[in-house]
């Protein structure tokens, strides 16, 4: 939420929350870590044209909500601008995420796009994954849109990633061979004291700990409607892709630690637009590349990546504004 004079980071989530009216069958909003954040969740959808509408339905109603309280709201990875007040959300879990990780936390305005694919056997979700992570980059990379950090631009295309890739398990999802084994690592991270339960976990891809699906949560917060479908359906047909292979008894293989930092480091510096790491290979390609040959993948029709806005972070604010 932004201050429409200002530009900045507006701390009242609560207020606009309960100004929310009628959404979608389904779909819900929620607080974030901090008060100058809502997010909101589509139901289930079946198609692409019943998400579309959830989307463009549950946003316009957020931001007549915004409205109603004198506010604007923009979507993107990190705050372009932010403003006075910026504190946690009450609630013990944030609290408690609070206490843990102090100062990482106390101006993580960031915002991520993710999206859920239905799988509700947890071992197959695994094996999904771990084929999926060899083009997670790529989806950051042509997601990218938060290179500001309270006005300064930091030469990166998602800010957001590397401020995320602070946290302890972030980055790519390690190579795990079954479910057993994925929630017995994340259980030796709490009783590390590391991640504050079973259900935080930072890393780009994961079986939810609340639904019966595979949750990607790589991207950027999309500026548009369209550039969050386009997200929902490039991860739907690879999650389908990942069973395909599976099915036809591929099974992925283990991606090194220092290949994998090195691939989603790169995506969040250079976006779509420069060099990128394909890891089937271990190869440096142009990012663009990269989308070429997964869409081909996929079986796809191309896709043109929308130009970002740039220059003054007073002209961006109002450009994703309007974007919503």
């Amino acid at each position: 939420m932004v201050d429409p004079v200002t530009r900045r980071t507006a701390p009242y989530a609560d207020f606009v929350l309960k100004q929310v009216g009628r959404l979608p069958a389904g779909a819900r909003v929620h607080p974030e870590l901090l008060n100058t954040q809502v997010e909101f969740a589509t139901g289930v959808c079946q198609t692409v044209d019943e998400l579309r509408g959830q989307l463009a339905a549950g946003r316009a109603e957020l931001k007549a909500a915004a409205g109603r309280e004198k506010l604007g709201l923009v979507s993107s990875g990190t705050a372009v601008l932010s403003g006075a007040d910026v504190h946690l959300t009450a609630g013990a879990r944030f609290e408690r995420i609070g206490d843990i990780y102090q100062g990482l936390v106390e101006d993580y305005q960031v915002s991520g796009c993710h999206v859920h694919v239905g799988i509700s056997d947890r071992d197959t979700a695994i094996a999904v994954i771990n084929h999926m992570s060899y083009w997670l980059p790529t989806l950051l990379a042509l997601s990218a849109n938060s290179p500001f950090d309270n006005g300064r631009h930091t030469g990166y295309a998602s800010w957001r990633m590397i401020q995320q890739s602070r946290f302890p398990g972030s980055g790519l999802t390690p190579w795990f061979g079954s479910a057993a084994e994925y929630d017995h690592f994340v259980d030796q991270l709490v009783d590390f004291g590391v991640l504050v339960d079973h259900a935080m976990t930072f890393w780009l891809a994961r079986p939810s700990p609340r639904y019966p699906t595979i949750e990607v949560r790589v991207a950027d917060a999309a500026a548009t409607v369209d550039e969050a479908v386009q997200q929902a359906v490039l991860t739907e047909r690879l999650v389908r892709y990942a069973l395909a292979e599976l099915d036809a008894g591929r099974e992925a293989k283990p991606i090194g630690d220092q290949q994998a930092k090195a691939a989603v480091w790169a995506a969040a510096r250079h976006g779509i637009n420069g060099p990128a790491i394909d890891l089937r290979s271990g190869r440096p390609v142009p990012a663009r590349q990269l989308l070429t040959e997964l869409t081909d993948l996929l079986g796809l029709p191309p896709v043109h990546p929308r130009p970002r806005v740039t220059g003054h972070p007073v002209a961006v604010v109002d450009a994703l504004m309007e974007d919503l």
